[in-house]
């Protein structure tokens, strides 16, 4: 079975170099917590002299990809604390809209 059509609500064309960029309807945010918390994840190379850190997502518009991480934490880490959780409303912290 095919994945279903998204809903596309804006649509963007750069008419120089023909790129695309679709806003779509999501039903949330899944976010992998940590006992009951939000997290950041980072990784990092002990051994090298290379770049520094990197900062993996912990959020995502698809609960598939939230899903197959926590499941993947919880085995790393020998643990079961790690959840997913979908987010539907927040606190706005910045808009550019006229009030």
């Amino acid at each position: 079975m095919s994945r279903p059509k998204p809903k596309v609500i804006a649509e963007v064309t750069d008419k120089r170099t023909y790129k695309t960029d679709q806003v779509l309807v999501a039903d949330g945010i899944w976010a992998v917590f940590y006992d009951g918390s939000p997290i950041n994840l980072k990784s990092m190379n002990y051994l090298g002299h290379g770049p520094g850190p990197k900062y993996k997502k912990v959020s995502f518009s698809n609960q598939g990809h939230a899903v197959n991480l926590c499941k993947k934490l919880n085995v790393q880490f020998k643990t079961n604390k790690f959840e997913v959780v979908k987010l539907l409303h927040g606190t706005v912290v910045f808009s550019e809209r006229e009030s």
